[in-house]
């Protein structure tokens, strides 16, 4: 028997289609046209969106796929399910999508979906509208997303931020797409980078020059004229660390304005981890120690390293060294067997690209410790370079010469900046054109999406005033003009866009499609006159359409972090 896909996780149109096709199929075998086969050949069964909407609204290649384990023509295959198809919709017209079949070379099954269905997807809008838009998952995973983790020694800058956006677009689409996600942020707080925070604080105070290899800007002159009496008596005393106890003091209060900064962007953590409590927590010693007990470290010049070059790479890696200080590596396996401990199914990380190195081995000293090293990602982020007028904005926290996310946020809005960067994936080097992501017009995108929504909002206002409200169901009828047949169709497809957001795990194709849906509202108020007392009847069924379109790119809006305003 072919796969039969489960209607409880997926209730998309195209998830009912994926049903059809399968029941198709196992018709098909039930009736001798096609044998049964071995359930190791049978593919699943897929159900795409044309290139070309001609084609109708949804394919599969299902007869391409089985053209090799039944050693037929995958056209003959193809009208034997369309057959299948087309028969179960004449019969039960209201248990499938199915509204028209067709086959085309080499063997596509093409579908456009019958008015039934897309009216009672509409019903499902209007009467559930808070959960429109999120697909269910049959086998929901604990992921892990570390995300930002950028060193509290200075604000979040723009130069570091981009980390915020992905990995808080990513956590969305996870969501929506039925796992479990915890959103976590890793930062040193006793490293060396801490000290020398510390140091320029004290040599600020001390009014004295900062060291080469010091932190500058304001923000370390408004640490060192903040810090408190009596921590700054603890530095000074005799023999004290002081750069260690002044950086650790500044490190957290940066943390706090980071934390601010995030909050302001719409971003949250469940839990904030710092390197200093995989140490002091033992986790960092019980990583060493699996290795040991696996066999893959050994000592050598005085230090503990791992066998690397075990799993591909090209040398072995230090994890203590001579003077006994564990690696910052040995951090990074500690906290592999930190995040397992709490029950993770997958552990993603959102690195910069800079970080490339430093991937493999960290994944290899994951499977040496028996973790599933497929269950150990990193996702690497381009850089971004930020114009204004056309020139580069040249940006270093270490010589205090950059723009902080804050200052972005205040310039162009929470709103356009998310767009931004949800808009380009993740892996893509982008320029950001910070005096377009201002504009209030239609050639910025976010604007051009949330105006339609402010837009709908008004009509539902003025059709109220004069006694127009949406009607509650849809009849296939009504959707029988073009307008309607155009909008609604886009409209249904939200849950298949967020179900493949979830699987590439990437946020691109739900800005599109806010904008392709906006761009087909725009398109059907042109065409279709919605608020007329002299039609009520097919006032309000147009209303309906409205509503479950203001609805659905609220919802995607929100997916974004983005928001749906009423009036603009």
């Amino acid at each position: 028997m072919p796969p039969t896909p489960d209607p409880t996780v997926d209730p998309t149109l195209r998830g009912h289609l994926r049903l059809a096709v399968a029941r198709a199929w196992a018709a098909a075998i039930a009736s001798g046209a096609l044998p049964a086969l071995d359930p190791a050949e049978a593919p699943d069964v897929r159900v795409e969106r044309p290139a070309n909407p001609d084609h109708g609204d949804a394919a599969t290649n299902l007869a391409m796929r089985l053209a090799k384990p039944y050693r037929r023509p995958p056209l003959e295959i193809a009208r034997i399910l369309a057959d299948g198809l087309a028969a179960e919709a004449a019969a039960t017209p209201g248990t499938t999508p199915v509204g028209t079949v067709d086959v085309a070379p080499p063997g596509f099954i093409n579908v456009r979906y019958a008015d039934r269905a897309l009216a009672d997807a509409v019903g499902w809008i209007l009467d559930d509208p808070m959960v429109w838009g999120r697909v269910p998952s049959a086998s929901p995973r604990n992921v892990n997303v570390e995300f930002v983790s950028a060193n509290p020694t200075g604000p979040l800058t723009l130069g570091n931020a981009r980390g915020a956006f992905v990995g808080d677009l990513l956590c969305r689409v996870l969501e929506a797409g039925g796992q479990r996600v915890v959103r976590e942020y890793y930062f040193n707080d006793s490293g060396t980078q801490v000290w020398k925070l510390g140091a320029s604080v004290i040599a600020t105070r001390r009014g004295e020059p900062i060291p080469d290899d010091g932190y500058h800007g304001d923000y370390v002159a408004e640490l060192a004229e903040a810090l408190p009496a009596d921590l700054w008596a603890e530095a000074d005393a005799p023999g004290a660390d002081a750069s260690g106890i002044v950086g650790r003091w500044a490190s957290e209060r940066v943390r706090a304005g980071i934390e601010a900064s995030l909050e302001h962007l719409g971003v949250r953590f469940d839990r904030w981890t710092t390197e200093r409590s995989l140490h002091d927590e033992g986790w960092v010693e019980r990583a060493v120690e699996r290795l040991r007990v696996a066999g893959q470290v050994y000592e050598a010049e005085g230090a503990t390293w791992f066998r690397s070059t075990s799993f591909g790479d090209d040398k072995d890696r230090v994890i203590i060294r001579s003077n006994g200080e564990p690696t910052y590596f040995a951090s990074d396996i500690g906290y592999v067997t930190e995040k397992f401990s709490r029950g993770f199914d997958e552990l993603i990380y959102i690195w910069g690209q800079d970080h490339h190195g430093t991937v493999a081995r960290v994944r290899n000293a994951a499977e040496a410790m028996g973790y599933d090293k497929a269950a150990v990602r990193m996702l690497l982020v381009a850089w971004v370079r930020f114009v204004r007028d056309g020139q580069e904005v040249a940006m270093s926290k270490r010589a205090g010469t950059f723009i902080t996310l804050d200052e972005l946020l205040a310039e162009i809005g929470v709103d356009a900046a998310r767009w931004f960067f949800a808009s380009r994936g993740p892996s893509s080097a982008i320029d950001f054109d910070i005096e377009l992501a201002k504009k209030q017009s239609n050639e910025n995108p976010v604007y051009y999406v949330q105006y339609a929504h402010a837009r709908i909002a008004s009509i539902l206002r003025r059709a109220a005033d004069v006694g127009l409200v949406p009607v509650g169901a849809l009849a296939p009828t009504d959707l029988e003009g073009a307008p309607e047949a155009a909008l609604v169709r886009e409209i249904v497809r939200l849950p298949e866009v967020v179900e493949d957001a979830a699987a590439a795990e990437e946020a691109q194709g739900v800005t599109a499609y806010a904008t392709e849906l906006a761009s087909t509202f725009h398109a059907f108020y042109r065409d279709a006159k919605v608020v007329d007392p002299a039609d009520p009847t097919r006032s309000t069924a147009r209303l309906a359409l409205v509503a479950a379109t203001k609805t659905t790119l609220a919802n995607a809006l929100g997916l974004l972090g983005i928001s749906a305003p009423e009036q603009m």
